[in-house]
């Protein structure tokens, strides 16, 4: 027997070399020959393979095969037959395990350790039936690749063809724990590379010398260096990875990370990609279909982190309009919609405008959907915002002294929305009413934003009757208007006259205020400056100013109102008019 870790392909691999002859045997289509010269007693059948073999090498290591050549022996001498179909790992771990009784040269690696322990202790090759049996051979070379980050990894994928029996030999528990230490621990800790062929390519100053690399300093890694390493897992051996790595202490973010990684790399929906590549080798794979995507997605959906944060709001978007396509279960993408309210104000607006899916439907984005993920935002924050709402000035905004809340954040994003959407002629009133009046007065500091939108809506909408376009205007603070905002909207033709003057009259409400301001800061400051100074004339040249301001705001205010008393005598007229003019037919008849 022979033993060793050794550096071979730029990486650590343990690999056992068990046996001294040279190979004593052949295949023959279906059939393998021991080359011994001696005539063969007994045939050992696996699936339509035949091993043709001897009895003494076989049962002087094997319980069951000493059990089952014992059973079935006959009289007569005659060539005994057994079938052994049920044993794990099939005619390749046969064939290894033929080898070993006959004393031939064979290797034992990460890539075949686990299937050959499982078919040893199938097999009860225990120490009883030989000294260094290959149960005990295969535990010491398990005990090795454990210590050893990529052998354990090619170990826990190989666990997938002889699953059921690895999992009675706790080797996948034993793999899972193995890497969730590792992935936890400081990789600076051990000494050994944590991962293949790509991280080896970080090393620096690296010479290479008969393929073996003589430097050992290595660049520092990042958190997420083990992400690509245990992503050809599948699912279900990967969510057991998670939790272990959760249990061990990892942080949340960087579980989000690897999840993100194994989400984006075996749903390629969510990537819009024509052809799916193996990450680690650059080869194509087949792509999953959209049935493996959407469960995988489901069971992801799952297994995220649910903190606040945890994961970036646009790759939950992602996940939700990857949800729509592959039309996910409503369970699913209600979780991702609640998810994504629960961080609303950390989404980004260009993430937020989800197209419509199918062909029935009438505005270009998903309006109900965006309604549902601010409904649940709003159940969260409202309560608690709503005891205690902040009176923010305008001066505050400016000059950029003020922490804006979650809810103000939010505030901003819902009227940047309507801006985008409200563009949309298809889009009803009523959704568009409901979006707005979602968000509380006291979250919106200035109320530019939404009158913004709700100029754009009236645009696009030309046809909305009086009554409508009042309703829409009330979703607007005029008093929280910007000098530019109360200056555009007593100018638009758009909005009700009665805006038109609530506007104006908030407007010198303001400037008189401002004036009043002046004034008493003038009469200090006469008591304590020289009334010649500087400061006294551009006071007094800003009071002008202003003065000049508030007299044209007068003028303005006092034609709206002529205006306003024209159209309604204008409108009186008409109605004497179709009051008299049923009278004047009834008297021509």
């Amino acid at each position: 027997m022979f033993f060793k870790i050794e550096e071979h392909k730029y990486q650590f691999m343990a690999f056992m070399k068990l046996g001294s002859k040279s190979e004593a045997f052949h295949r023959d289509g279906q059939s393998w020959h021991c080359t011994s010269g001696l005539q063969s007693d007994v045939t050992i059948e696996i699936g339509e393979m035949s091993f043709h073999l001897h009895k003494f090498p076989l049962l002087s290591r094997s319980g069951l095969l000493e059990k089952l050549i014992g059973e079935s022996h006959s009289i007569d001498g005659s060539v005994c037959e057994l079938q052994l179909d049920q044993l794990p790992g099939g005619t390749k771990t046969f064939e290894l395990v033929a080898k070993f009784c006959y004393g031939v040269k064979i290797e034992l690696t990460s890539m075949n350790v686990v299937s050959l322990r499982c078919g040893a202790e199938y097999l009860q090759m225990k120490e009883e039936y030989g000294e260094g049996n290959l149960i005990a051979q295969t535990e010491a070379l398990l005990n090795e690749v454990f210590s050893n980050w990529t052998d354990t990894v090619k170990a826990l994928e190989t666990c997938e063809e002889v699953l059921p029996h690895a999992e009675e030999l706790h080797i996948v528990s034993r793999c899972i724990h193995s890497l969730a230490t590792k992935a936890c621990a400081d990789p600076k800790l051990f000494n050994w590379p944590v991962s293949g062929c790509k991280e080896m390519g970080q090393i620096l100053g690296a010479s290479l010398w008969n393929g073996i690399c003589t430097s050992v300093k290595q660049q520092p890694l990042s958190d997420n260096w083990w992400f690509e390493d245990v992503s050809f897992l599948s699912l279900p051996l990967y969510k057991r990875l998670i939790q272990a790595v959760e249990e061990g202490g990892m942080t949340l973010e960087n579980i989000a990370g690897a999840l993100v990684f194994y989400a984006k790399k075996y749903i390629p929906q969510m990537n819009r990609q024509s052809s799916f590549k193996n990450l680690n080798s650059g080869s194509t794979i087949s792509i999953p279909s959209e049935a493996d995507q959407r469960a995988l997605l489901e069971e992801i959906v799952e297994i995220l982190p649910k903190q606040k944060g945890v994961i970036h709001t646009r790759f939950l978007l992602r996940l939700l309009k990857t949800a729509m396509v592959l039309q996910s279960s409503p369970s699913c993408r209600e979780n991702l919609e609640r998810r994504i309210g629960m961080q609303l104000d950390l989404a980004a607006l260009e993430d937020l405008l989800i197209p419509n899916m199918g062909y029935s439907v009438e505005t270009l984005y998903d309006i109900d959907c965006f309604q549902r993920i601010l409904d649940h935002f709003m159940s969260i924050e409202q309560p608690s915002a709503a005891a205690s709402p902040r009176v923010v000035e305008e001066s505050q905004l400016i000059e950029g002294t003020l922490s804006l809340t979650s809810m103000t954040v939010v505030a901003n994003l819902v009227d940047a929305y309507l801006s985008d959407v409200g563009a949309d002629v298809n889009l009803k009133f009523p959704k568009f009413q409901s979006l707005a009046a979602a968000v509380p007065d006291y979250a919106r500091p200035l109320s530019d934003g939404i009158y913004r939108a709700i100029d754009i809506y009236l645009k696009a909408h030309p046809w909305l009757t009086n009554s409508e376009r009042k309703q829409i205007c009330r979703l607007m603070n005029c008093q929280k208007l910007s000098l530019e905002g109360s200056t555009h909207a007593a100018q638009n033709e758009r909005l009700p006259l009665r805006v038109i003057v609530q506007v104006l009259f908030f407007e010198q409400l303001r400037l008189w205020t401002s004036i009043s301001g002046w004034f008493f800061v003038s009469d200090n400051l006469e008591n304590s400056q020289n009334p010649n100074s500087v400061l006294g004339l551009s006071k007094n040249d800003c009071i002008e100013d202003m003065r000049e301001r508030v007299s044209d705001l007068e003028k303005e205010c006092q034609n709206m109102k002529k205006e306003f008393q024209k159209q309604v005598k204008t409108k009186r007229s008409w109605n004497i008019f179709w009051r008299r003019k049923p009278r004047y037919v009834n008297a021509k008849s």
